[in-house]
């Protein structure tokens, strides 16, 4: 199946106008103010979504859609949002039973809400969608929250309903809400996850000019997975800290929004372009502490608590050895050359280290596919968050000539011996 990229855009901004106009009626109901935080279109794995749910106690509803909209869309609150948000609606009203009127404001207002995104979704199809009764889910498991959805956590036996391929650890298409409340520490999730005709019916391709292949983009993100597994290996070998590979999913985003992806603290950046088929721009995220710990571990002396000069640099080496065995093994498998500059440091707030980026693809495309990755250490508090984000033409051309076989049949390799080559302290502003 091929997707359209200028329909997943229309979609990617409905879900975004579905998200504002849940937010308007939980202001409306609680009188709290609300605003869309931030919308994704994932391609992902239950994997991904059963960590993203994971150790927190989540309460909500699920729901079917069906008719012209097939799927699962489920909302949830932390337990502490839905005690503030319930509070907010019942306070001071007498309960026959403790707990009951709760629960069921809880499920009243998150169905109200879910409603208000359907309705976007409904309006600029301009069709109907049947939204089924509410199933109340409260559990610190994520296995309840997806249950008969594309992302049936837990089964790994039989397929899920949209995943590719026919097994439960392929893709499948996720829209992914977070709202945040103003003046209040509230958190919310949203998911909403597509039945298989309903990807095909909506998101096929009408023309072969800006079309990307689902199963090729299958097969690529099989090649970011190495690359990521490859990644941890090169830290664990350098570090002699034992890394893994937490999160990866692949966003379809607009680039305005790619900045409110990352911290707002003060983060650690090495940024690199990269130039082949694909092109495009790889960065590595660091919060300070784990910056210091790496570089602490892979050089065995003691780093300066300002991370200075000798620090930068070793970081800068560290994520060269990466970006090498991440690339070299893209083109490895991707049968393809593939050339990365010299890394470009940045020690700034999170949004200010990803802007050069979004600025330097902006010129040319409104939306990017960004392979977003988090690798944490087994055993301390250690993680690096990666950002691939490949030019959208080159990714859609180097996709058209992409040999699924190759996955299957080529291993991506890269030596970890650090670089003696100088570093190009200026690169980065001329992102």
């Amino acid at each position: 199946m091929k997707l359209d990229v200028d329909t997943l855009g229309t979609f990617y901004e409905m879900a975004r106008e579905g998200a504002g106009l849940a937010a308007n009626r939980l202001s409306s109901m609680t009188d709290i103010p609300a605003r869309v935080d931030v919308t994704h279109l994932n391609f992902t794995r239950d994997a991904s979504i059963a960590r993203e749910l994971t150790d927190t106690e989540w309460v909500g509803i699920r729901v079917r859609l069906s008719d012209g909209f097939g799927g699962t869309s489920v909302l949830l609150f932390d337990r502490e949002s839905a005690e503030t948000i319930a509070a907010a609606v019942i306070d001071g009203i007498p309960t026959v039973e403790d707990g009951t009127l709760h629960d069921s404001t809880v499920t009243e207002i998150a169905q109200i809400m879910n409603n208000g995104f359907v309705d976007g979704w409904a309006n600029v199809l301009d069709t109907n969608i049947d939204v089924s009764a509410p199933t109340y889910v409260s559990a610190d498991t994520p296995d309840e929250f997806l249950a008969d959805s594309a992302l049936a956590l837990g089964d790994e036996e039989s397929p899920g309903e949209g995943s590719v391929g026919g097994a439960s650890d392929e893709l499948a298409v996720l829209f992914r809400n977070n709202l945040e409340a103003v003046g209040e520490r509230l958190t919310f999730r949203h998911y909403l996850v597509p039945d298989t005709d309903t990807v095909q019916r909506l998101f096929r391709a009408r023309s072969e000019e800006r079309a990307i292949e689902f199963e090729k983009l299958v097969g690529f993100d099989r090649i970011a997975q190495r690359g990521a597994t490859q990644v941890a290996n090169n830290l664990t070998q350098m570090t002699d800290i034992e890394m893994d590979v937490d999160i990866r999913r692949i966003n379809f985003i607009s680039l305005d929004a790619i900045p409110s992806e990352v911290s707002t603290e003060r983060m650690i950046g090495v940024a690199f372009s990269f130039a082949g088929m694909p092109s495009g721009y790889l960065l590595f995220l660091f919060d300070e502490e784990s910056a210091r710990t790496l570089v602490s571990r892979s050089v065995e002396t003691h780093t300066a608590a300002g991370l200075g000069e000798f620090e930068r640099d070793a970081i800068q080496e560290l994520s060269n050895v990466m970006a090498s065995g991440m690339l070299d093994g893209w083109a490895n498998l991707l049968d393809t050359t593939i050339d990365h500059s010299t890394p470009a440091y940045a020690h700034d707030m999170g949004a200010a280290v990803v802007d050069p980026l979004v600025v330097g693809l902006g010129e040319s495309q409104e939306f990017a596919f960004v392979f977003d990755t988090r690798i944490e250490a087994v055993d301390t508090e250690v993680d690096l968050d990666i950002y691939v984000i490949p030019d959208e033409a080159d990714l859609r051309a180097a996709l058209g000539e992409f040999d699924m076989g190759r996955v299957a049949d080529t291993t991506p390799e890269a030596d970890t011996d650090l670089s003696e080559q100088d570093v190009d302290l200026d690169y980065w502003e001329s992102l």
